[in-house]
């Protein structure tokens, strides 16, 4: 493909270029601090969790085999796009190829819904090692986690897979420049002088159809956990699962709420700045990869005592 200089592009397209905060380029300044530290914080900590749960025998059980996967999650998702927007603020790297757009569209979406659906199985660990402890050794095995693994992998990839399929089979005859830091599904559709009303559909359709059922799943585990929890006599015990159990949905609202204010100011862009979705939409990429490993991990005494031990060994 060739880039005219004004701007449009051949129907032989095999580039985009990403117009980064194109209304507020200060953004770009004051935001490459902050996020390449976050990106930091989120890979140290993700990298240090997965070390201590390999290297710690006493770690290898199907709770923190379902924390070593959201870990590996979050390091792909941030691998995936943070590295292109620091190139974008740092470099002015704006060109993205035709095949690497679309494949960061497919891992994004379809890593962000394999998220969704491991803080659902997480939650219904904990609802059985609560709600059911006796019975929590017989139903949650190792068996039981890579059985999870392959429905959550085989769920999000083959749901997803159209969305990337969608938009690149579209007939791209004019402009190249994606107004976003990221080729995201939407904004690159945009691009399209094809009728995208079935990207639109699919989009919304699947796509929230399975963060939203995941969502009332997670509600209802930790619901159920909390009418037990309420019940049980002992302060301490009370304490503890309430504690655990508290930490874990506020992180799980957390992912849900910036999606949704996403959404919001999608819908109301008319009465916000069109660079303020693209800025959630980079952060949601980041900031719940650098608090997981906090929240799930070092809150955790057992991960605490390994990495502890670990340091030891080191030292």
């Amino acid at each position: 493909m060739t880039v005219h200089q004004n701007g449009n592009i051949s129907t032989e397209a095999s580039d985009f270029l990403l117009n980064c905060f194109a209304r507020s380029p200060s953004w770009q300044l004051w935001l490459s601090l902050p996020l390449s530290l976050l990106f930091l914080l989120a890979m140290g900590a993700n990298t240090t969790l997965l070390t201590t749960i390999r290297l710690e025998a006493s770690l290898h059980e199907p709770m923190y085999y379902l924390l070593s996967l959201l870990s590996l999650l979050d390091m792909v998702l941030c691998l995936t796009v943070i590295p292109k927007v620091l190139a974008i603020f740092w470099f002015d790297l704006r060109s993205i190829s035709f095949f690497a757009c679309f494949l960061q569209m497919f891992i994004m979406n379809c890593f962000l819904a394999m998220e969704s659906c491991t803080f659902m199985v997480m939650a219904y660990d904990r609802y059985v090692a609560i709600c059911h402890p006796l019975r929590y050794p017989s139903i949650i095995t190792d068996q039981f986690v890579v059985k999870a693994a392959i429905f959550i992998l085989a769920r999000n990839s083959l749901t997803i897979l159209p969305i990337p399929i969608l938009s690149g089979r579209l007939h791209y005859c004019g402009r190249n420049v994606i107004e976003n830091c990221i080729c995201a599904n939407m904004s690159v559709s945009r691009l399209s002088c094809d009728d995208i009303t079935i990207n639109r559909l699919y989009q919304f359709a699947f796509g929230w159809a399975l963060l939203g059922s995941d969502l009332i799943l997670i509600f209802l585990s930790y619901t159920l956990i909390l009418r037990a929890v309420l019940k049980l006599k002992s302060e301490g015990a009370v304490a503890k699962a309430l504690s655990t159990c508290g930490s874990h949905f506020i992180l799980i609202l957390f992912f849900s709420t910036i999606l949704l204010v996403f959404v919001l100011t999608h819908v109301a862009k008319k009465k916000v700045s069109p660079d303020v979705p693209v800025l959630l939409n980079v952060l949601h990429h980041v900031i719940p990869a650098a608090l997981n490993p906090i929240v799930y991990g070092v809150r955790t005494q057992e991960i605490k005592q390994g990495i502890q031990r670990l340091l030891k060994k080191g030292w």
